[in-house]
């Protein structure tokens, strides 16, 4: 199989199209634009907006960009939901806006208690109060009982009762009928194992 670069130059000799070999390696790279992160990372995408796939440039090799929010210095947020793949770029502001917002809305929140309130927290830790004596009681018969069993003494013990030997009638058919070589091997086999 002929070289990418060979092929191209074939195509344009039929086509008499002369390009030099400057214009054939800028045509076969791709731009990739750089970035870098609030940490210092240098990430790389052919253009940085949504569906463009952006990589981490090491010193070996470039490896996708997990997924995640990501600070950049230029005060923009990237998001990436699949690994490798941009899904927005957007200003981090609009986040900074809205945690603003929530601390505002929080400390709204946060104003003195009602003499109403005050009481239902006192019935409450009295509630609570209750429960933990409750336990406490409870653990303390736990305890009461398991000294209580543990100085009684145990079942009484069992004793081994064999059977007595019980001897079963066998049944025993053609005892009357000349023995064969072949019973007297079994009866002497039968009578070595006993």
């Amino acid at each position: 199989m002929k070289n990418p670069l060979e092929m191209l130059k074939e195509i344009k000799s039929v086509l008499g199209i002369e390009l030099s070999e400057e214009t054939v390696e800028q045509s076969t790279e791709t731009k990739l634009a750089q970035m870098t992160l609030e940490n210092g990372t240098i990430i790389e995408a052919e253009e940085f907006a949504p569906e463009f796939e952006v990589f981490i440039v090491t010193e070996e090799d470039k490896i996708a960009l997990p997924v995640g929010e990501y600070s950049l210095e230029d005060g923009m947020v990237l998001i990436v939901e699949s690994e490798g793949i941009i899904k927005e770029i957007k200003e981090a502001a609009a986040e900074e806006e809205v945690v603003e917002e929530e601390v505002e809305a929080a400390q709204e929140e946060m104003s003195y208690a009602t003499k109403e309130e005050l009481s239902e927290v006192k019935a409450m830790i009295e509630e609570i109060k209750a429960m933990i004596k409750d336990k406490e009681e409870m653990a303390a018969v736990e305890e009461q009982v398991k000294e209580e069993l543990s100085s009684q003494p145990a079942a009484a013990p069992l004793k081994h009762n064999p059977e007595a030997n019980v001897q079963t009638k066998k049944m025993v058919f053609g005892n009357n009928r000349p023995q064969s070589i072949q019973d007297r091997v079994f009866a002497r086999i039968s009578n070595i194992n006993k």
